[in-house]
């Protein structure tokens, strides 16, 4: 199955039960409920996946997992996030064992590599590994920019293909589309710029809280791209201050929340993580609560 990099593509949260180990039931009743709205990629192992706290084993079985229930509907593709280029490269190697059709790849973790050792960190696991990528480019998080000269360099391989470009310049999309045409499939990486990046030109939408509300976030991109701005804007006004759960350093117990509020998910997360106490949890709640309240209508936008 070939990735077109383009529509939403929910970075999904990983479910765990009360005990601490995946659940794949809840898991199960999550994705059904983004295939049911359209999305066209599931992302495993982001920081919404808690993939800093998965062990190796438990990696490879909600690959092997997400692939089996999703059976061939959307391509599955895995984050890579790895301190080396060996560790990135059998990272790689075993999610397409796995069953993985693609990749989405930070730079190094922890170690702010230069622009010459990000490169060649790209380039190593390109050479070694046939599944394509999409590179995260998130330098407000992770303290790395991969700039319009690396991405020129990385090109040369075939199978790197895309961007969740994740800046915060909403005009780096245009430079990019200036520079490199179709060549760099744009997906946008921050929720509360999606509607705005693809005005711009992106091809798509790795989202966080689709994990919650699949059919409103397909919805709008699906309207956007159709030219039914309006519309769109309609549906995006009323979903950004839920949007904004996700630039938040608790986005996981944030989008999890509105998951339990949506009957697509359960608030167990892993530590140090712990589920949100106090006047936090109320205020979340809060956004959730008249988010719900007011939810719209949404257009038959599955046949646009």
């Amino acid at each position: 199955m070939s990735i077109q990099w383009k529509g939403v593509m929910p970075a999904v949260t990983t479910k765990f039960t009360a005990d601490d180990k995946l659940d794949f039931r809840m898991f199960e009743v999550n994705l059904q409920a983004q295939l049911e709205a359209g999305v066209e990629g599931i992302i495993l192992g982001g920081t919404l996946g808690e993939a800093s706290t998965l062990l190796e084993e438990e990696r490879s079985e909600l690959v092997k997992g997400t692939v089996s229930m999703v059976n061939n509907q959307v391509p599955v593709i895995m984050n890579i996030a790895e301190q080396t280029t060996r560790a990135a490269i059998l990272a790689a190697n075993k999610a397409e064992k796995d069953g993985a059709k693609g990749l989405m790849m930070l730079p190094p973790m922890r170690y702010k590599a230069s622009d010459f050792e990000t490169v060649t960190y790209f380039s190593e696991v390109a050479k070694n590994t046939s599944l394509p990528i999409m590179v995260y480019n998130n330098p407000v998080d992770y303290k790395i920019e991969v700039t319009l000269d690396m991405f020129e360099e990385i090109l040369k391989y075939d199978n790197i293909q895309a961007v969740k470009e994740s800046t915060r310049d909403i005009s780096n999309v245009t430079r990019m589309i200036n520079r490199f045409g179709d060549r760099l499939k744009i997906l946008s990486g921050v929720d509360t710029l999606a509607l705005e990046s693809l005005l711009m030109g992106s091809d798509g939408w790795v989202s966080g809280l689709v994990c919650a509300f699949p059919k409103e976030t397909v919805a709008i991109y699906k309207l956007a791209k159709a030219g039914r701005i309006d519309e769109a804007l309609k549906i995006y006004r009323w979903f950004l201050p839920l949007l904004e759960l996700d630039i938040n350093s608790f986005l996981v117990q944030n989008i999890k929340l509105a998951e339990v509020a949506t009957g697509i998910g359960t608030e167990y997360v892993r530590a140090p993580r712990l589920p949100l106490q106090g006047a936090d949890r109320e205020e979340v709640l809060g956004i959730i609560t008249r988010s719900l309240e007011s939810r719209p209508t949404l257009p038959d936008y599955k046949n646009l």
